[in-house]
């Protein structure tokens, strides 16, 4: 019985039934029923509020309705000793329709906040929204280690998805691919139901991202791109087409490159000291300009309740921009593509 069955989570958790089991599982395969069937995943998330709330789209071949507008685990949700703060903008998320949240075990420094925030409203809402982690740790036995903490802390036996953080170079690659990297243990941990879908996370370099692609079928991707996109290294060029071909999920990052781009959304905490001027675009701009492109949702960490309520409101009333209305976006921010692509990789 998983931690969800019997009410009581992080209690008798799936992970641990694997391996206390093994035995008990192959004798069940010998047997005629199938490790399917012995270990079984919960069926997809549901949020009753997400079709009323705003438009939803295919999270690539996952077979999840997604909501265009998600929950990133940055911001309010990584910072210390911000609990009650946190724990609101997540449950109102929740509320307000919201059913993918994304996270990470290096959100919140080595006090992992995120996962603390996050797992503290996954104790009565886990069923409602798609959950995703990550592994930085480029080795097999410790990206199994994080995994292991980040359910823990998570208040759950299963990711929806769990993804390779911030894939920044051919070393990476090279680590993640090579005998006992990190792409075994997300083949484990799909194989023991300990997640559900493989993804792959980046900022840098498409080239480095669409040799992951090439390497492996992973089932979702998380990209960072937003209005200044086409005028370094773009995402949008050859990665995003890719990712369309290959039918992945597709979540887009770093919209407003944490209020680099905006001209009215004040930069607060730990990242307030770079934004050096006021940027060009408003939210609403931001945000269309991404969600017009072939992607499946996009994740913005929120300072506040009355931030995610705004970023929900204009989801829902969000309506295609032209390629010609695009392309003056994009022009518009050329004159701060540095500030905004901070995250790309440059030379100097």
């Amino acid at each position: 019985m998983s931690s969800e069955a019997n009410g009581k989570p992080g209690s008798s958790s799936r992970r641990n039934f694997i391996k206390a089991t093994g035995a008990v599982t192959a004798g069940l395969v010998a047997q005629g029923i199938s490790e399917e069937v012995a270990i079984a995943v919960p069926p997809l998330p549901f949020n009753p509020a997400t079709p009323q709330a705003m438009p939803t789209r295919n999270l690539g071949r996952t077979g999840f309705r997604v909501g265009i507008f998600s929950l990133g685990g940055q911001a309010t949700v990584e910072q210390p000793n911000k609990e009650a703060e946190a724990v609101a903008i997540v449950e109102t998320a929740i509320d307000l329709g919201v059913n993918y949240i994304d996270t990470a075990p290096q959100y919140g420094g080595t006090g992992r906040w995120s996962q603390r925030y996050v797992g503290q409203v996954m104790k009565r809402r886990r069923k409602d929204v798609y959950l995703a982690s990550k592994t930085h740790d480029r080795t097999r036995d410790g990206s199994l280690k994080l995994l292991e903490e980040s359910l823990r802390l998570l208040n759950t036996d299963h990711l929806d998805a769990w993804q390779l953080h911030h894939v920044s170079s051919r070393d990476d690659v090279d680590q993640i691919f090579a005998k006992g990297g990190a792409i075994e243990a997300m083949q484990q941990a799909r194989d023991q139901k300990m997640v559900r879908f493989l993804g792959v996370t980046g900022h840098t370099d498409p080239d480095v991202l669409m040799e992951c692609l090439r390497r492996f079928p992973f089932d979702q991707i998380l990209m960072a791109v937003n209005a200044a996109d086409p005028h370094h290294l773009s995402f949008q060029d050859k990665l995003l087409p890719m990712a369309v071909e290959k039918q992945m999920g597709i979540i887009g990052m770093k919209i407003p490159a944490r209020g680099r781009l905006l001209s009215n959304w004040p930069a607060v905490g730990p990242y307030a000291p770079g934004k050096k001027r006021a940027g060009p675009l408003g939210i609403k701009d931001a945000l269309y300009y991404v969600l017009s492109l072939p992607v499946s949702t996009v994740i913005i960490g929120c300072d506040s309740v009355e931030q995610l309520a705004e970023n929900v409101k204009l989801a829902r009333e969000f309506t295609p921009l032209s390629e010609q209305q695009r392309a003056a976006l994009a022009a518009k921010a050329e004159p701060l593509a540095r500030e905004a692509l901070f995250f790309r990789r440059w030379n100097s």
